[in-house]
């Protein structure tokens, strides 16, 4: 049954993806508030896939590639509604749909059987150290997505031709902010995320940290992050150089979250 609201959330992501992206080559402005309304039914469609698939496992289910990148696009359109109660960018809307239906996507071809949770996963440290790492990845999403836009933006006000994007995006500030606040919530989560997972560490191998491929991949990010929000608080960094911090910083995240996985062999290589 959780396969079956898997799928249809997998084709509401792709339906508001259309018509999202559809608004971009548009001035309908119905197009795109019907675009946030198909990622909203998208979202809740997805939740009861994911509650189903816990009531079903007795576990929580982000142990492997398929759970886990199912989570990680849940949790980008999780925090859009959050932050589109503040920011209304309905707009961002083209932006988030296209990353939730290639992560749903990407975790539709991995193998989605339901199988007994390996001994080192068997922990309720697992969804306290994933709920944090992936709630802060999801904040580095939006940001992510904010730096495009706000490229994007820069760069027509910058030509002085005002191509068709210009009246579809924010205005710069409005941009960096979203941007500056994302960061604000997602580095806190991610810091949790790596201590939790140390502690977690600790308790399964003995050691809190172990130079394993993935933990020294979320350190450089993390180092990443810290950099960009630092230059933000002491030295006034603003604009062009934050939205390329946060476009690099996602970069390495995604490495560490996909790439590490994929390309790296490790103790989290059973993700």
């Amino acid at each position: 049954m959780n396969l079956s609201f898997f799928q249809a959330a997998l084709f509401i992501y792709l339906l508001g993806t259309a018509i999202s992206l559809a608004y971009l080559v548009s001035l309908q402005r119905a197009l795109s508030r019907l675009g946030t309304i198909a990622l909203g039914a998208g979202f809740a469609v997805h939740t009861l896939a994911l509650v189903l698939r816990y009531v079903a496992a007795g576990y929580t289910p982000i142990t492997n590639l398929h759970e886990s990148l199912s989570f990680f696009s849940w949790s980008i359109v999780g925090v859009y509604f959050m932050l589109y109660w503040k920011y209304r960018i309905d707009v961002l809307a083209a932006f988030i749909s296209p990353m939730a239906a290639v992560l749903i996507i990407l975790a539709s071809l991995y193998p989605k059987e339901i199988l007994p949770v390996a001994p080192v996963l068997n922990s309720f440290w697992l969804p306290i150290h994933v709920i944090f790492a992936f709630i802060g990845d999801a904040m580095f999403a939006l940001a992510f997505a904010a730096g495009v836009m706000y490229l994007i933006q820069e760069r027509q006000i910058k030509s002085k031709k005002i191509g068709a994007f210009y009246h579809r995006l924010p205005a710069l500030k409005v941009l960096d902010d979203l941007s500056y606040r994302c960061l604000t919530f997602g580095f806190p989560l991610l810091t949790l995320g790596i201590i939790t997972g140390s502690v977690w560490a600790e308790s399964a191998w003995g050691s809190y940290w172990s130079w394993d491929p993935k933990e020294t991949w979320s350190l450089i990010t993390w180092f990443l992050y810290a950099a960009l929000l630092h230059g933000r608080l002491t030295v006034g960094w603003r604009g062009r150089r934050a939205a390329i911090f946060a476009i690099v910083g996602f970069a390495a995240l995604v490495f560490t979250f996909l790439g590490v996985n994929l390309l790296l062999s490790g103790l989290h290589s059973y993700n």
